[in-house]
């Protein structure tokens, strides 16, 4: 029998997560229409960071990174001991503050010319990208060891396999449209996230 503490921390955990990811995912759509004058086909999300309005998507992006040390909390401190893995910790939390070096250093623009800053802000992006994915399979596998949660794993392995094929697709064909595709990856990601935050909120106390 587990202990309340522990059910009440996983319960928190899941509701901090739904709440950082709600919180993100709001934010992207909501820029998409605040900035008519970027083509979200052709233009990548660094973008609408930059001008005067883009303080709000930062919040979004901080947001995000609170989810995920949340989420990553949650699974941890949740699974049975046997099932428990420091890598999807170790990997969220590593995507957590690069989300925020991302939204905080500006992205290189095509028509200026390349700076340190703008170095930062794509290696970030990458590391984040990367991290989460990567913490998204592993997390996933874990699942199989968590009792009544067990169920789940393998539709969350399977979201988190195509997660990180997009990805990858979306890094090595250059030709697809860099706005699109990364949206697409952003939007598969998110929802991944969110069904893990929510069944870390629901989790059944007699796991």
């Amino acid at each position: 029998m587990e202990a309340p503490r522990d059910a009440s921390l996983r319960r928190l955990a899941g509701t901090v997560a739904i709440a950082g990811i709600g919180a993100f995912a709001t934010a992207c759509v909501v820029w998409q229409f605040l900035r008519p004058d970027l083509d979200w086909v052709r233009v990548p999300m660094s973008f609408y960071l930059l001008g005067p309005t883009g303080w709000g998507l930062q919040a979004g992006y901080m947001a995000l990174a609170v989810a995920l040390v949340a989420l990553a909390v949650g699974y941890y401190r949740g699974l049975p001991r046997h099932a428990r893995s420091a890598a999807p910790l170790s990997l969220f939390s590593v995507g957590a503050v690069a989300l925020v070096v991302t939204a905080l250093a500006r992205s290189n623009l095509p028509d200026a010319a390349p700076t340190l800053e703008g170095w930062v802000h794509g290696t970030a992006a990458n590391t984040a990208f990367l991290t989460v994915t990567t913490a998204m399979l592993l997390q996933s596998w874990r699942l199989r060891g968590a009792g009544a949660l067990s169920r789940h794993w393998k539709p969350a392995f399977a979201l988190a396999a195509v997660c990180f094929l997009v990805l990858w697709l979306h890094v090595l064909w250059r030709d697809l449209p860099r706005g699109a595709g990364q949206k697409a990856v952003i939007a598969l990601i998110v929802a991944w996230l969110g069904l893990a935050a929510h069944w870390l909120r629901r989790w059944p106390r007699t796991t």
